[in-house]
Formats: structure tokens, C-alpha cells, sequence
């Protein structure tokens, strides 16, 4: 095959870093032909957050029956795929595994190429997918349950980490702060619910600022404060609000995601901006990037909710542009729980 762009490239994407067991077949990196999503979230309801042991068993459990879908839902056998895509990082350790595992067996039954993706480029790459005019460069903010990052999208598979969070992750404040409050887990969607009732000034949370990188994020005072404000409420006796407590901490991570993010686009020079990760489906945090971008003149980009939360359509994506970019994995492969973007 001398020239990729004649012939179509159709990938098979496996992603298992958390708690979704997940399948897609990705035609030439944007168009997706199906995108298999089995979620554990009912299960680790239970437990008030994911637990390592049962994720990676449901995973076992899955793959199998995700994988068959997402082919039988594209029409194609494991016999039209070019190459095959899998998360090896980062993520749960007992999770990837069976992801790779998964897609180190089918490689080598089936003779097709091994391509190791970085879960975070996967969610960068979500972008690509239903905005076809988008190219790097760009900057991007990755939101979500384990990650905060603020990327410089150099090109394709070439990042440049402008900012990242010192301590919890955005995703992690919420579901600490929902859990505190008593709404449980999983907790973006539920404070970004009950925000909607509430009053967003009502409570005056700090936003972190580090002077030495303006980049970067911290959200663990943000997350003390909350906690001090509920247990100052309760030695007082007086009620909580929660909606009030919900949309005023949510009003205070997301002043700090846009504030920085809008930073960061202007001291890069590009004028173009997009968003990833679980914490991008936020209502409140794409509304106010939307009127910031729009104010600033930049183009805006996002993907649906459902290709910000875990998924491997995403996966597919950012594969093909490592598989086209001449990258192969051997049987070597391994999970690596805590790879660093840009990494190989």
C-alpha cells in the first residue's frame, strides 16, 4: 500500500482505561461506523466511586460481546479491519490490561497491526470527529475525571502540555463535592443538574491562582472550601442549600477552566480553541467557553456529550493518525497506568 489516502482505512478501536468497555470501527479517523459503549456506572453506584477489582472484571465479562457488536453494527468482520487501536494508557492498570490483552490476541490472530493509543489524545482526538474543517494547530482543555490538562495540539500526535492540574482533577472535585452534598455518583451530571436551581453567586468559593504557572490548576482549596462551608453549616446549624452550594462551586471551577484556557489561546497565538474529557459535557462550563470564544474571536470546537465521556470512536480517531504516521506496536505492549502524553 503505497499511498493510505486511495484506500480506506477502518480501524478497530477497544477502550478499557475506567469503567466503560468499549468498541468502534472508525472509517479513515473521522467517520465512525459504530461506537459500542458498555457502562458499569449502576454497579459502582453501590460504592460511591469505581472500584478497580469489579471494573476490571466487568471488563472480562464484555469485551468479547462489545467488540462482535461494534463489528456486527458496522456491517464488517475482523477480516476488513486495517489495524487495531486500543488504550494502553493511562488509566486503571487492571482495566487496561484486559484492553490490551484483547487487542494483542486479535493482532496476532488476525495478522493486523497493533497501534497503542494515549487515552488523552483519544479524547483530543474526539474533536476530529464531528468537525470535519478542524486541524491542528489548536489548543485544547481536557476536563475530566482523572485529568486537567491544557494542550497546545501541534499537530497531529504532537502535544505540547501548556498547564495541568497540581492536585485533584477537575471530574474529581465534582464527584467529591456531589458525594458531600449527597447527590452521590457519578457527580458532573448530577451537580450540573442541580446547579440549574440554584443561585451561582449565592456562595463566594476561591479560585485558585498559581503565580508561577498561570496554566496550571489546583482545585483542592476549592474543594476544602466547600467541605469547611457544609461542616460551618452544620456546627451552626443552619440549612444548606445544596442547589446554591452545587452552582456556586460550579461556577467557581469553571471560571478558572475558561479564565486559563482563554490565557493560554491568546499567549499561544492560534484562534482556535476545543474542549475534551467527561467534565466537557458540562452545560455551564460549554456555555461560558462558547460566549468566551466568541467574545475572543475564536473558533470553538466541541464534541457531542456523548464522545466526551469515555468511549472508543475517540480511540479509533487518534489511531489512524498514529497508524498513517507509520506507528506499530508489537506483543510487547503493555499497560502503563500513569503514561504521560506525549510519551512512547
Amino acid at each position: 500500500m503505497s499511498d493510505n489516502t486511495e484506500k480506506d482505512i477502518y480501524i478497530l478501536a477497544i477502550e478499557s482505561s475506567c469503567d466503560e468497555t468499549a468498541a468502534a470501527v472508525v472509517k479513515n479517523g473521522r467517520c465512525v461506523l459504530s461506537n459500542i459503549i458498555s457502562s458499569q456506572i449502576e454497579l459502582h453506584k453501590l460504592y460511591g466511586g469505581v472500584v478497580p477489582e469489579i471494573a476490571s472484571r466487568k471488563h472480562i465479562e464484555k469485551i468479547n460481546q462489545v467488540i462482535q457488536e461494534a463489528l456486527d453494527t458496522a456491517g464488517m468482520t475482523l477480516d476488513d479491519m486495517d489495524a487495531i487501536g486500543v488504550t494502553y494508557g493511562p488509566g486503571l492498570v487492571g482495566a487496561l490490561l484486559v484492553g490490551v490483552a484483547e487487542a494483542k490476541a486479535i493482532s496476532y490472530a488476525k495478522k493486523l497491526p497493533l497501534v497503542g493509543v494515549h487515552h488523552i489524545e483519544g479524547h483530543i482526538s474526539a474533536n476530529y470527529i464531528e468537525n470535519p474543517d478542524l486541524e491542528p494547530p489548536f489548543v485544547c482543555l481536557v476536563a475530566s475525571g482523572g485529568h486537567t490538562h491544557l494542550v497546545a495540539v501541534r499537530d497531529y500526535g504532537k502535544y505540547e502540555i501548556l498547564g495541568r492540574t497540581r492536585d485533584d482533577a477537575a471530574g474529581e472535585a465534582f464527584d467529591k463535592v456531589a458525594r458531600a452534598i449527597g447527590l452521590g455518583y457519578p457527580g458532573g451530571p448530577k451537580i450540573d443538574k442541580l446547579s440549574k436551581e440554584g443561585n451561582p453567586d449565592a456562595i463566594a468559593f476561591p479560585r485558585a491562582k498559581l503565580e508561577d504557572s498561570p496554566y496550571d490548576f489546583s482545585f483542592s482549596g476549592l474543594k476544602s472550601a466547600v467541605l469547611n462551608y457544609l461542616n460551618g453549616c452544620q456546627m451552626k446549624g443552619e440549612t444548606v442549600n445544596r442547589a446554591d452550594v452545587a452552582a456556586s462551586f460550579q461556577k467557581a471551577v469553571c471560571d478558572v477552566l475558561v479564565e486559563h484556557a482563554m490565557l493560554a489561546v491568546r499567549d499561544s497565538g492560534l484562534d482556535k480553541f476545543a474542549i475534551a474529557g467527561g467534565v466537557a459535557s458540562n452545560s455551564t462550563l460549554r456555555a461560558a467557553l462558547s460566549e468566551a470564544c466568541r467574545k475572543n474571536k475564536i473558533q470553538f470546537y466541541h464534541p457531542s456529550p456523548i464522545l466526551c465521556t469515555d468511549n472508543a470512536a475517540m480511540i479509533g480517531a487518534a489511531a489512524y493518525y498514529e497508524y498513517i504516521a507509520g506507528r506499530r506496536d508489537g506483543l510487547d505492549l503493555n499497560a502503563v497506568p500513569n503514561l504521560k502524553l506525549g510519551e512512547r
